[in-house]
C-alpha cells in the first residue's frame, strides 16, 4: 500500500511592526530617564513633541529634562510656548518656570512666576513646594512676595485675612471682606460664622442672626453656628428656642480643641458654668493651652461661678505669672478678696479684659488716653461698638469720648453711621460730629439733625448764623488749644456749643473780636463752672495773659445773653 506523504507547512515569518508614534517615543524617553540617559531622553521627548505638537504634556516633559540638564533658558522658552500657544490652563508651567529662574538666581522673575502659579493654579499640586520656595525668595529678596490670593485655597487666604481683621478689632473691614467672600463661595460656612460674629461685635444683631441661620441651612450640625445661635437666642430673649438648643449643646462632648473651646465659652455665656468649668479644665489638661493666660482666666471665672473660689484664686495667680502686665488678674483677685462678704450673685464676665464700667473708670483716671493694647483689643472695641448702639445716653456719651482717643477708620465709620441715625439724640450726634472734626475729618458730613437729613460743614454747627467769622474761629481755637489736655472731649464740645449759642443770640450785634484771648478765657471759665470744676477769674486770666476785669466782663455778657445758670444745672443733671 502506497504511503501518503505528508508535507509539513513551512513556518510563517513573524514580523512585528513598530508603530513609531508619540507614545512609542514617550515610552523610550521614560526608559532613558530611568537609566539616567538624559541625552537619549531629550531626543525621544523631542520626537514625541514633533508627532503631537498640540499635546502640552510632551512639551512639558521636554522642558523638564532640559531643566534637569541645566538648560534653564531653553526649558523656560518651551514652558512659555505651552502657556502662550498650546494650553494657557496648564498652570503648573508657571511653577516649573519659577524653579528654573531660581536655579539661574534670577529671584525677581522666580517670584513673579511663583506668584502667577499660586494665583492661577486651581489644584495646588505643588502648594507645599511653593511655600518652601516662597520662604527662600523672601530671604533672598529681603521682603515678602506681593501675593494677593492662592487659587487652590480660594477663600481660605481671604478668610485668614478677615479673621485677622476680626482679631484686631477692625470689624467693618472684616465685614466687607467676609461679605465678598460668601458671595463668591456661598457654602463656605466658616466665613459665614465669622461674618455673623463681626455683625454681632458691631451690634448689628438682626444681621448676625440671619447669617447664622444661613450657615445652618448649609450645615445643620455646625457646632460653631449652633453655639452662636444659642447666644443670639439669649440676646433676643427667645426662651423656648434657647432652652431646647442649650439642652442639645449640654449633651455634646467635642474632641477637637477648637470645638471644645467654642462650646466652653458658649456654656459660660449661657450661665451653664459647671459644663464650662469641666470643658475649660479639659483644655488646660490637654497641654495646648497650658501657657495661655486667657484660658486660666476663663477657668477661674467658671470656678468662681460654681463656688470654687480657692481654685479660682490659683488660676488667677497663674494668669499673673503668665501675663504680668495685665490688670485683669489683679482686678479679679481683689474682687475675690471682697467676695467673702458679698451676698449678690456673681456677674463676672468670661472676656479676658476688665469689665466695661471698670475700663471707663481707668480711662477717667488716666491722663494719657486709652493705652495702645486696649485700642487694639477686639473685645474692648466690640464692647464700645455695642454700647454705642445699645447703651443708655450716658454710656453712649462715654463711648463717643473714648472713640476720640482711638480715632481710627473703624471709629470714623461708626460715628458717621451714628450721626445719620434718626433714633439717636441730637446732642450725642453733635458731640460725635465734634469728635470727627477733632480726628481731622474736614469734608461735609451727612447727618440727621433736628428731624431732617442735612449736610454739616466743617465750621462749627451754627445753622442760624448767616456766616462764620474768622475772628470767632480764632476765639474757639485759642480756648481749645489751652483746654486740650485738661478738659475731656464733651467739655470741649460744650465750649463750642456755648460760643455758637452766644454768637447766634447776639447776632447781628455780635462783638468784634480784637483780642481772642479774653473771650477764650471767659469761655473756659464758664465751661469749668458748667461742669462743676474749681476755677477762678485770677487763674484763667493768668493762663490766657489777660486782665481779670476783661474775663469778668465777657463772662457777664455771655451769662446775660444765654441764661447760663439754668443751662449749667440742666447739663450737670443730665450727664454727670
Amino acid at each position: 500500500m502506497e504511503k501518503k506523504q505528508r508535507l509539513s507547512k513551512a513556518p510563517q515569518p513573524k514580523v512585528i511592526s513598530i508603530n513609531m508614534d508619540a507614545a512609542f517615543f514617550f515610552e523610550r524617553a521614560v526608559q532613558s530617564l530611568d537609566r539616567f540617559h538624559y541625552d537619549k531622553a531629550l531626543k525621544y521627548f523631542r520626537r514625541a513633541a514633533e508627532f503631537e505638537q498640540d499635546n502640552p504634556v510632551n512639551h512639558c516633559n521636554l522642558a523638564g529634562v532640559l531643566s534637569e540638564v541645566g538648560n534653564y533658558d531653553e526649558s523656560n522658552r518651551i514652558l512659555k510656548h505651552i502657556l502662550d500657544t498650546i494650553d494657557p490652563e496648564m498652570t503648573e508651567c508657571h511653577f516649573y518656570m519659577a524653579n528654573n529662574y531660581a536655579n539661574m538666581e534670577n529671584f525677581e522673575q522666580a517670584e513673579q512666576a511663583l506668584v502667577r502659579y499660586l494665583e492661577s493654579d486651581p489644584t495646588g499640586q505643588f502648594i507645599d513646594e511653593s511655600e518652601e520656595m516662597m520662604e527662600m525668595l523672601r530671604y533672598e529678596l529681603d521682603r515678602p512676595a506681593p501675593l494677593t490670593s492662592i487659587k487652590s485655597r480660594e477663600g481660605l487666604f481671604e478668610h485668614d485675612k478677615a479673621r485677622a481683621l476680626l482679631e484686631e478689632g477692625k470689624f467693618a473691614e472684616a465685614v466687607r471682606a467676609l461679605e465678598d467672600l460668601v458671595v463668591k463661595k456661598p457654602d463656605f460656612t466658616a466665613a459665614r460664622n465669622n461674618l455673623a460674629l463681626a455683625y454681632y461685635y458691631m451690634g448689628q444683631f438682626q444681621k448676625a442672626m440671619e447669617t447664622i441661620q444661613e450657615v445652618l441651612v448649609y450645615e445643620p450640625g455646625n457646632l460653631h453656628a449652633l453655639c452662636n445661635m444659642a447666644i443670639f437666642h439669649q440676646h433676643f430673649g427667645n426662651k423656648k428656642e434657647l432652652a431646647a438648643l442649650t439642652d442639645q449643646l449640654c449633651k455634646m462632648y467635642p474632641l477637637q480643641e477648637d470645638h471644645m473651646f467654642k462650646l466652653a465659652t458658649t456654656m459660660g455665656i449661657l450661665a451653664k458654668h459647671e459644663k464650662a468649668y469641666h470643658l475649660f479644665r479639659r483644655l488646660l489638661k490637654s497641654g495646648e493651652g497650658s501657657q495661655d493666660p486667657s484660658l486660666y482666666h476663663y477657668t477661674a471665672v467658671a470656678a468662681s461661678h460654681i463656688g470654687r473660689f480657692a481654685e479660682a484664686y490659683r488660676y488667677w495667680r497663674q494668669v499673673q505669672k503668665l501675663d504680668p502686665g495685665t490688670e485683669v488678674a489683679k482686678f479679679y483677685l481683689e474682687q475675690l478678696r471682697t467676695r467673702e462678704q458679698a451676698t449678690t450673685p456673681l456677674t463676672w464676665s468670661y472676656h479676658y479684659h476688665l469689665p466695661f464700667e471698670e475700663q471707663f473708670r481707668v480711662l477717667e483716671k488716666s491722663s494719657q488716653g486709652i493705652p495702645e493694647q486696649l485700642k487694639r483689643d477686639p473685645l474692648v472695641r466690640s464692647s464700645f461698638f455695642w454700647a454705642l448702639r445699645h447703651g443708655d445716653i450716658e454710656t453712649k456719651l462715654q463711648v463717643i469720648q473714648a472713640f476720640s482717643y482711638i480715632a481710627d477708620n473703624e471709629v470714623r465709620e461708626a460715628l458717621q453711621d451714628f450721626i445719620l441715625d434718626s433714633e439717636e439724640d441730637d446732642y450725642l450726634k453733635k458731640v460725635a460730629i465734634f469728635v470727627l472734626r477733632s480726628m481731622g475729618v474736614r469734608d461735609s458730613l451727612p447727618a440727621f439733625l433736628e428731624n431732617e437729613e442735612r449736610m454739616v460743614e466743617a465750621s462749627p454747627y451754627a445753622p442760624h448764623l448767616p456766616f462764620w467769622d474768622a475772628g470767632w474761629q480764632r476765639v474757639m481755637e485759642t480756648a481749645l488749644t489751652h483746654m486740650h489736655k485738661r478738659y475731656d472731649m464733651v467739655q470741649q464740645y460744650d465750649l463750642e456749643i456755648l460760643w455758637v449759642e452766644f454768637l447766634t443770640k447776639s447776632f447781628p450785634k455780635a462783638p468784634k473780636i480784637q483780642k481772642p484771648e479774653g473771650w477764650a478765657a471767659a469761655l473756659e471759665y464758664l465751661i469749668a463752672k458748667m461742669h462743676r470744676r474749681a476755677i477762678s477769674y485770677q487763674e484763667v486770666a493768668e493762663r490766657y495773659g489777660v486782665t481779670v476785669s476783661t474775663v469778668s466782663r465777657h463772662v457777664k455778657l455771655m451769662d446775660d445773653t444765654c441764661g447760663l445758670r439754668e443751662k449749667m444745672d440742666a447739663i450737670f443733671n443730665k450727664f454727670i
